[in-house]
């Protein structure tokens, strides 16, 4: 199952949308959009990696997607425009960063200078170091403090929705040097000449992404196939007696966790060249919240529902968030939140596995009806 799902994603991604583009069918627009949300895949791989088989309900994936999405954020900054401003040390000033001075950084214009932590941030080969590497590092910290104190279930939600809060604010500060509010912008180049905006570069980032989701789903998948997943697994069924067997619980589950926050940070990392900008707004709470909409509307605890819910989730935003004239009635996209309502809902309420467990449920309900036909005949 899982290998026909991965050949069905490489097929349509890497064969299907490049055709269909070079056959004048879809815009480069829309190849550019679907790349956005295979990136929000991704993530909901991930989050379905702890949440669906070690039952770790983790609110800070957005956080962790946007740690990543800084990263190459800061460099795509560094080496976008405008040209000719330099500090004091002669480093090139990033437009989104000079924006911010000198009131908003609380400094005068003869002490503007590139912050230290940006600099690093140069190098393409770092910056996709640090963009796996500070998820990662910043997921230990949280994993540490929270397995090792026993904090599970509802009450580990509310603390990683609050470090996402605490981290939104955080970032929105203009004297914290993020760029505030206004986010990272103006960026034209990624690894030298190529430019953003040129549809070759788009295509390219698209199938980079499709291949990364196609890794990250294979090698999740091979995870919790292996002995470490049957102990996730146990984890999330029944946590105590683990423990009481000789197992330490929470090393396991804060290696999932960690890994599910460098995932995050790969699709963050991915996200930002093709969406042309990273803001705090990317990791409001609300965000994490549509993250583990999407596992479980895709279905949860079976990796592909994850990247199904994310797909068809988005791409029902796109459509019912744009205007439609049906007449006598027409769609506005305030209606959007009513649709997720519901989709939701009925997820919960009657489709319980989810759209991946929706099939099986059908079979089931047929069977039902014939089983139930041949009694009356009987």
């Amino acid at each position: 199952m899982a290998l026909v799902a991965l050949l069905v994603l490489l097929f349509i991604g890497v064969i299907c949308v490049p055709g269909l583009y070079f056959a004048g069918a879809i815009s480069i627009e829309t190849v550019n959009m679907l790349g956005r949300y295979l990136t929000f895949a991704i993530v909901a791989v991930g989050l379905d990696l702890v949440w669906g088989y070690a039952g770790i309900l983790s609110l800070c994936q957005a956080f962790f997607f946007c740690l990543g999405g800084y990263a190459m954020g800061m460099y795509l900054a560094h080496h976008g425009g405008p040209e000719g401003i330099v500090d004091a040390n002669g480093w090139k000033m990033p437009a989104c960063l000079y924006v911010v001075y000198p009131g908003g950084a609380g400094q005068t214009e003869a002490e503007w200078t590139v912050p230290w932590f940006w600099k690093p941030f140069w190098s393409l080969p770092v910056t996709m170091l640090l963009a796996l590497l500070i998820p990662g590092l910043v997921a230990l910290v949280i994993g540490f403090f929270g397995f090792r104190s026993r904090v599970r279930g509802v009450y580990f939600a509310i603390l990683t929705q609050a470090i996402t809060v605490a981290a939104f604010n955080f970032f929105s500060m203009n004297n914290m040097k993020f760029c505030g509010t206004n986010g990272l912008t103006r960026f034209d180049r990624i690894a030298g000449s190529f430019q953003l905006s040129e549809p070759y570069v788009k295509l390219a980032l698209y199938v980079i992404t499709v291949l990364a989701l196609a890794a990250v789903y294979w090698g999740c998948h091979g995870l919790i196939k292996s002995r470490l997943g049957r102990v996730l697994v146990a984890i999330r069924d029944d946590e105590n007696t683990l423990r009481f067997s000789g197992y330490r619980p929470y090393v396991y589950k804060l290696f999932a966790f960690v890994l599910a926050g460098m995932i995050a940070g790969l699709a963050g990392m991915l996200y930002v060249p093709q969406m042309g900008i990273i803001t705090p707004f990317d990791m409001e709470a609300g965000k994490s919240i549509m993250i583990v909409i999407w596992v479980a509307v895709g279905g949860r605890g079976t990796l592909a529902g994850a990247v199904l819910g994310a797909l068809v989730v988005n791409l029902l935003y796109n459509y019912f968030t744009s205007q439609h004239d049906f007449g006598i009635f027409t769609w506005k996209a305030d209606y959007w939140p009513f649709v997720l309502g519901g989709l939701f809902i009925g997820v919960v309420l009657w489709i319980k596995g989810g759209l991946m467990g929706l099939p099986g449920q059908l079979m089931r309900l047929i069977k039902g009806s014939g089983t139930g036909t041949a009694s009356k005949e009987n």
